[in-house]
């Protein structure tokens, strides 16, 4: 990576959690200066405008949110081990591994009436996890693990949506109790349909 890379890369790392945190139109090149200690002409060589800097920066998180997902489930060899650990990963909404939350999440807020462009890669990130999950789950089936009543398109939409609005409800209520009770809920669920577990047939 050249130096004008490492540069962008630089800007990028710094403005990222500032969008995240304060939401697009929250967020001023001034923040941005403060952050990258940096001149303005310095920052207007490497993006030619805030649009430039708040695409790459949803790009950088989007980026972020799918290596991690894709690193935590990849450890497990289970559909239901693979699941658990997408839950591990929310369980803390008031200190997420990203700063600022959940990008999809708000950016899909954010952007919803506002931003066509950004707007789309939310949605384009929503039906990766969904699809990620889906094959999971299916995969889970095939193999024995999970009873094929589990319907897993039908679980997965269900899993996106209720950890994603309990993050935004634990983060406005300041508690993680309801995304304790959120995944608590798809756990049990998730299990009911796990033939390895014996007390569902009891």
């Amino acid at each position: 990576m050249g130096k004008a890379e490492r540069t962008k890369q630089f800007i990028i790392e710094k403005a990222a959690p500032i969008f995240n945190s304060k939401g697009i139109s929250g967020t001023t090149i001034d923040d941005i200066l403060k952050a990258t200690k940096m001149a303005k002409g310095g920052l207007y060589r490497n993006f030619e405008n805030k649009n430039a800097i708040t695409t790459a920066s949803v790009d950088y998180l989007f980026g972020k949110l799918a290596d991690e997902v894709l690193a935590i489930t990849s450890r497990e060899h289970t559909a239901i081990k693979k699941i658990e650990a997408f839950f591990e990963l929310y369980k803390n909404p008031l200190a997420p591994f990203i700063e600022g939350g959940c990008p999809m999440l708000n950016f899909g807020v954010d952007t919803d009436d506002t931003d066509p462009l950004i707007k789309g890669k939310v949605k384009k990130i929503i039906e990766l996890s969904q699809s990620l999950f889906t094959t999971i789950l299916q995969q889970g089936v095939a193999n024995g693990e999970l009873s094929n009543e589990l319907d897993p398109d039908n679980f997965s939409l269900k899993m996106l949506v209720m950890l994603e609005g309990a993050m935004m409800v634990s983060r406005v209520l300041g508690s993680n109790q309801p995304m304790h009770q959120v995944i608590s809920m798809l756990q049990s669920e998730l299990n009911g349909f796990d033939l390895n577990n014996k007390t569902r047939f009891q």
